[in-house]
């Protein structure tokens, strides 16, 4: 893997795009089963560029998600199993005694990896969590004040278990602004369950194969596309007025700010290049929002003591927050109503 990013003039055909976004999602999905809406949203995060944060109960296959979408975009993967004794370098690696050489040189963690899976991060300590900021943020890991380049693609994948509090610790929302999307997978449907079992037996034995559809040069193209997707100035308005109505809601304290507006756009993109558009509509805006925006509102003491749900508010603004009925022409020349 490469430590530049792809120049935009390799980028992917969008039409290519699109087939290759289907190929990698149908393949997942063969594995994990009744998640193709989250697992649209996971990958069209990972088309912009970005990270995702899965949050659900135990059981429902978050871990599966991520190594499927890893293995099926032909990306290294590695797990890191979050407890409260982890310490950062054990996720950037540190500076070890070499006797041979009688020097100390450095030793890679496993955040040096195509795609790493913090599995349960909010099982490990705040100190631990701030270590994946700068290389989420930045691309690179510093270490006793030497910066290391991460390999590009890199992207992580954090799961959280949110209905247990007893050793763990609630992320800070300086790193949950910095996850792209925050995807919930939900329980399965009754056959979608059934599915599930009898795909075990039908595989007999415990861990799931996904072939990989596309290697990592062609991700790279593929986000390079992405790149090329025209914004009207009046969906980039849309952007900013869905964030902006969460900072004037009464109940949130803090709202989206607008590195929010911005990963909603270019989750908007991703979704577009996803459908075969070089151009973005506002349903493109409106299908992310809940995902881009719930975890980057702090709710009122009052809210919070009442149980709302910072989803359903972001619900209520996208039903509220008129869109543009006319997107204008991208650079196919077609126009988006």
């Amino acid at each position: 893997m490469t430590t530049t990013p792809p120049d935009p003039e390799s980028a992917m055909p969008v039409a290519d795009v699109a087939e290759r976004a289907r190929d990698v999602l149908d393949t997942v999905g063969a594995v994990v089963v009744g998640m193709r809406e989250p697992l649209g949203l996971a990958f069209a995060s990972i088309l912009a560029g970005g990270h995702v944060l899965f949050e659900d109960v135990p059981g429902l296959g978050k871990t599966l998600a991520a190594r499927s979408l890893a293995a099926a975009c032909g990306l290294d993967f590695r797990r890191l199993q979050c407890t409260p004794d982890l310490l950062p370098a054990d996720i950037t690696g540190s500076f070890v005694y070499a006797p041979a050489t009688t020097e100390f040189v450095f030793r890679p963690g496993p955040v040096f990896t195509g795609m790493f899976l913090a599995d349960e991060i909010n099982r490990t300590s705040p100190k631990t969590q701030s270590a994946l900021l700068e290389a989420m943020a930045e691309g690179q890991v510093t270490v006793e004040g030497e910066g290391f380049l991460l390999p590009r693609p890199f992207h992580v994948i954090a799961t959280s278990n949110p209905i247990e509090y007893e050793g763990t610790y609630a992320l800070p929302e300086a790193q949950l602004d910095r996850f792209m999307v925050r995807l919930s997978v939900g329980y399965p449907s009754r056959e979608g369950e059934q599915r599930v079992l009898l795909n075990r037996v039908g595989r007999r034995h415990e861990v799931a194969e996904v072939p990989a559809v596309i290697d990592a040069s062609e991700l790279q193209r593929m986000q390079a596309a992405v790149e090329g997707v025209h914004v009207d100035e009046d969906i980039a308005l849309y952007c900013v007025d869905l964030a902006g109505a969460t900072r004037t809601h009464r109940e949130v304290q803090v709202g989206a700010s607008p590195r929010g507006a911005q990963a909603l756009m270019l989750v908007g993109r991703a979704r577009a290049v996803m459908d075969g558009r070089d151009f973005v509509t506002p349903e493109d805006v409106k299908t992310a929002a809940v995902a881009v925006l719930a975890h980057r509102i702090s709710l009122t003491p009052q809210a919070w003591a009442n149980g709302v749900d910072p989803a359903g508010i972001v619900r209520g603004i996208v039903a509220q927050v008129a869109g543009p009925p006319v997107v204008g022409v991208g650079a196919s020349g077609l126009e988006a109503r």
